[in-house]
């Protein structure tokens, strides 16, 4: 029971001192997500370098779950590359689907820093969402910034390629 106390106290403290709060600019992609069953909303920006989080910000209203858990996603990630945004995106779905299996939450202890006082909230269906919100909203913010970033890329090549002094040598 002292466990449980400890990790209220972190979402807790995360909640009243979110890490990252506020949008920022320059950004790459903006996401809006909503949990439609709890009122959850956050609205989170990214923006990468190359493949690195250069920075996560992010804007929210909703339960204390959904938005410790945006706090502790920016703590976790910022400044990270996406390989291992990734990594701890699945360790923290693998926490959430525990159902509170204190086993799970000491294996990934390690990589989840204060994301495993999370493990408590895998008991109950319905708080889920809230803890994934965050972390659902950044992997498909990241998703389409790379995506753009391809198209940009793709297109400046085309685009050089194209040019009627492409491929011939200054004289």
């Amino acid at each position: 029971m002292q466990l449980e106390s400890m990790y209220q106290e972190i979402i807790l403290d995360h909640y009243r001192r979110p890490k990252g709060r506020g949008l920022r600019e320059p950004y790459d992609i903006e996401v809006h997500h909503v949990n439609p069953t709890c009122g959850d909303e956050i609205t989170l920006r990214v923006r990468l370098s190359g493949n690195e989080i250069q920075d996560i910000s992010y804007e929210g209203m909703g339960c204390s779950i959904s938005q410790a858990s945006a706090s502790v996603l920016y703590e976790l990630l910022d400044g990270k590359d996406i390989a291992h945004m990734l990594a701890t995106g699945d360790d923290f779905r693998t926490l959430m689907q525990s159902k509170g299996d204190p086993t799970v939450a000491e294996k990934l202890e390690d990589s989840l820093e204060d994301a495993v006082a999370f493990a408590g909230v895998s008991k109950y269906p319905s708080r889920i969402k809230c803890a994934l919100m965050s972390w659902m909203a950044l992997k498909d913010a990241t998703a389409q910034a790379l995506t753009a970033h391809e198209q940009s890329s793709s297109q400046t090549t085309h685009l050089q390629s194209s040019s009627p002094t492409a491929g011939k040598e200054n004289t």
